[in-house]
């Protein structure tokens, strides 16, 4: 069980909604605010109801569509407006309608940003923060305090932002939270204030940290270490600019290298589909190199490392990957020897070592292959194909191609149509079927599924979900080999295929037959006759 005593706090669907590209709905807020329930941090901030129409809505709708277990929601605004009084300030209002059990402000805190921004002294300031803090905890709600740009402010003035933090601790407030807003610090400026702060104030103390030197992780940890209470972050790193604190590996770090639990017991492990499932509803690709939940996380590509792993998978790895819900996977490239295959066979259910010839033959075709263009570190299901052909001497496949060929044709009216012929053989039939498409690869794909799909019913099931071409380097203009993955699903489980060709729609054929291939490998069809 998680306590009071330290605090994740996380502000994706605020500060991290301020990154180029996101544009959550209402509902997309929602699933998020569920999914970080689901991982077990403590505060979610909604937004700042009043300001935003969207936020306003977020919270009414929230009041009867959240049921929410492990986090309390916040409600973020400024403080009153220079000589306005509290009670009388709108946006504090909107606040307190939003109904949110607890209530973050922003303050200024550098007298510049006093003096040039808000227009007013620095006692009137002051008096803002005190007032609002006051005012919100005598209507029973919990107040945190964000410092914006403290640790400029400090710079020029440590005395202000210790006026600030005493006159909002003596007013109610639960948490001071110093922010790094700009992102310029780099741990030991956020050491040595935070210890600084600590020292002169005695109160309860937050980081806040951007990532503009590429360290608001290390920032974030850095004053944990000098004494923080209560960590803000967003999932992914995502905010303005080059983004935020990273709650995952924020997470990752207190509770695998500082021992602390900050999360629910059993929590844990659900980083990874968290981080994957929010990647999603924010519609941007999922960060592959991500440290702690990216699929390349724990990852060994070089045939040294393969080698450490095959013994002992911890020389490598700074951690099991599965106490956070991730795995450890072996690339296969031309980098590869075999302690690299056997791993990788392992990691597919396909023990090798047993069969020194299979990984010799194994690894001297990746290396070949490679060296024309192709890769497997990306299609593991083309290597796993290449691997039991190797097995078994040969290529196994379910059908065999007689030949196929594709039309596109641009008609009177404007519009382009595809259209392909496949002519296949399979349970000693010859099957001849077309397809069309909105492109020839669509229209190929479409017309081998249709051959096959009376001798093999299960294939109706596969999906093509994605399409990527890349001209290799070292060739020119529409001369150039070109390389095609193609990522395809059964609904149950996805896998990525490769091919390569000097013609684009050859290389993409090459990498549809292999996709449709270790379909009905995953469905549990036994493979065919050597091809």
């Amino acid at each position: 069980m998680t306590t009071d005593a330290f605090h994740v706090y996380d502000t994706t669907l605020r500060d991290g909604a301020q990154r180029e590209g996101i544009s959550y709905s209402v509902q997309d807020k929602l699933a998020v605010a569920r999914l970080l329930d689901d991982l077990g941090v403590q505060f979610i901030e909604g937004g700042w109801p009043g300001a935003m129409p969207k936020d306003t809505e977020f919270f009414a709708r929230a009041r009867t569509e959240l049921d929410l277990k492990s986090a309390l929601l916040v409600a973020f605004g400024a403080t009153r407006k220079a000589g306005v009084k509290v009670e009388d300030d709108a946006q504090v209002a909107a606040l307190l309608d939003s109904e949110a059990p607890v209530i973050t402000i922003v303050a200024k805190s550098d007298v510049r940003h006093v003096a040039e921004a808000l227009r007013t002294t620095n006692e009137e300031n002051v008096a803002m923060v005190r007032d609002t803090v006051a005012y919100l905890v005598s209507k029973g709600r919990r107040v945190f305090v964000d410092y914006e740009h403290f640790f400029d402010g400090y710079r020029n003035d440590p005395d202000y932002g210790v006026a600030l933090i005493t006159a909002a601790t003596e007013a109610g407030a639960s948490v001071n939270v110093l922010c790094d807003t700009n992102g310029g610090c780099l741990p030991s400026r956020i050491t040595a204030v935070v210890t600084d702060v600590l020292a002169r104030t005695g109160a309860r103390l937050g980081i806040h940290c951007q990532d503009d030197t590429a360290c608001a992780v290390a920032n974030s940890i850095a004053a944990v270490e000098a004494g923080a209470t209560h960590v803000q972050c967003t999932a992914n790193g995502y905010g303005e600019r080059t983004g935020n604190a990273d709650l995952f590996a924020v997470i990752g770090n207190l509770e695998m290298k500082l021992d602390m639990r900050v999360l629910p017991e059993g929590r844990l492990p659900e980083m990874v589909r968290v981080s994957h499932a929010i990647a999603e509803i924010a519609n941007l690709p999922a960060n592959t190199h991500q440290a702690y939940v990216g699929v390349s996380a724990f990852a060994h590509k070089a045939g040294l490392h393969a080698s450490a792993l095959k013994v002992n998978s911890d020389l490598y790895n700074h951690m099991d990957p599965a106490l956070v819900g991730n795995d450890m996977r072996v690339l296969v490239t031309e980098m590869a020897g075999r302690a690299s295959v056997e791993l990788k066979g392992r990691e597919l259910g396909i023990d090798l070592s047993d069969d020194p010839d299979v990984l010799t033959r194994v690894v001297e075709r990746v290396k070949d292959l490679e060296a024309g263009g192709w890769t497997f570190e990306a299609a593991d299901a083309s290597f796993e194909l290449l691997l039991r052909d190797e097995m078994t001497g040969g290529r196994r496949r379910h059908f065999t191609v007689e030949s196929w060929r594709t039309i596109v044709e641009q008609r009177a009216d404007g519009t382009v149509a595809s259209e392909a012929t496949v002519k296949v053989h399979a349970n000693g039939e010859r099957i001849v079927a077309t397809g069309e498409g909105n492109g020839p690869v669509n229209a190929l794909d479409n017309a081998l599924r249709t051959a096959l799909t009376s001798a093999f019913p299960e294939l109706a099931a596969l999906e093509l979900v994605d399409y990527k071409v890349r001209i290799l380097d070292g060739s020119a203009g529409t001369d150039a080999v070109t390389r095609v993955l193609v990522g395809t699903t059964d609904g149950a489980h996805d896998w990525t295929t490769v091919g390569v060709h000097e013609n684009v729609i050859a290389a993409s054929w090459l990498a549809l037959e292999d996709a449709v291939a270790y379909g009905l490998l995953k469905a549990g069809r036994e493979t065919g006759e050597q091809a």
